[in-house]
């Protein structure tokens, strides 16, 4: 399952909002063909309707919407915002980094969370993804995971 390739990676992502934050990591699983279009507003309308409940940890943000809104293949992109902002999450705001989940079943969904949790788990981690000036950087850490 593709976990920060390259073509699903933004680094320095200027955004106003937090739906702008969410349709950005929407947008690179759109255009790698892991999601359609009705994904990217089921996520926007999940967080609409149920707010910030996947703003994890400090700084990280993980959207995503259910396997049957438009997940046609499993993938995780990633966002790296220029400016952090708020999604409304009473501790854990603002938002640097924005993880986009595409699971295409529950099962692979679990998979995700944990190749996201074993990379953030270290805290150095966290910074290395934030201050990352190209994506040479975040191969770095993806390629220490396996």
């Amino acid at each position: 399952m593709p976990f920060l390739d390259k073509n699903l990676v933004a680094l320095g992502v200027e955004v106003e909002s937090p739906e702008e934050a969410i349709v950005c990591v929407g947008n690179l699983l759109l255009k790698e063909g892991y999601v359609n279009r009705n994904y990217i507003k089921a996520m926007v309308n999940s967080y609409d309707k149920n707010g910030a409940y996947f703003v994890i940890a400090p700084k990280i943000a993980i959207p995503h919407a259910r396997p049957e809104d438009g997940a046609k293949r499993s993938a995780i992109s990633l966002a790296v915002l220029k400016k952090p902002i708020e999604f409304g999450h009473s501790k854990n705001d603002p938002v640097k980094l924005v993880f986009g989940l595409a699971a295409s079943t529950s099962k692979e969904h679990l998979g995700m969370i944990q190749q996201i949790s074993k990379l953030l788990m270290k805290k150095e981690n966290i910074e290395k993804i934030s201050q990352a000036k190209d994506y040479s950087d975040i191969k770095k850490l993806k390629e220490g995971l396996e």
